[in-house]
């Protein structure tokens, strides 16, 4: 198992773009919800600028089918969005960062990973900020099989 990578990012406030989506699927709704949009308006061709972000919203409950996810795109302005799209304001703050791939990844799934970010938390200088844990995605519009994630759990001292 690979040793557990972190770096302490600060993210600034940001206005965003929102899709969420309740379903037995909702990560792959939600974002067939924001993707046609945000392709369209040409804000999936610079993550580092416009950074594409998404969280459990509800939360998935012991032994039922479904549960909800949210996906945010970076915007500037007030945009026209299309009806299933919502503008947020997000106020930013201290994460402790950790990359992860969708699949493979050699230190375990997703939620493997997840705990262990939890874990590292618990015993460094950091104390959980009871927030949105986001997953940034790195490169939107791959395929399933390649996308690398950054997984955000808000931190304070």
């Amino acid at each position: 198992m690979d040793t557990l990578e972190v770096e302490i990012r600060v993210l600034p406030p940001m206005r965003v773009a929102s899709a969420q989506v309740t379903s037995a699927t909702p990560e792959r709704d939600a974002w067939a919800r924001l993707e046609p949009w945000a392709r369209a308006a040409g804000l999936l061709h610079d993550p580092a600028s416009r950074p594409v972000f998404g969280f459990n919203n509800p939360p998935p409950e012991p032994g039922q089918p479904l549960y909800g996810y949210e996906f945010w795109i970076r915007v500037e302005g007030s945009p026209t969005l299309p009806e299933g799209l919502e503008l947020k304001e997000f106020p930013g703050g201290r994460f402790a960062v950790t990359p992860c791939r969708l699949h493979g990844d050699s230190r375990g799934s997703v939620p493997e990973v997840w705990r262990q970010l939890l874990d590292w938390v618990h015993h460094s200088p950091y104390a959980w900020r009871h927030t949105h844990e986001l997953e940034r995605l790195c490169n939107p519009g791959a395929d399933e099989e390649e996308i690398l994630l950054e997984l955000l759990l808000p931190i304070e001292e």
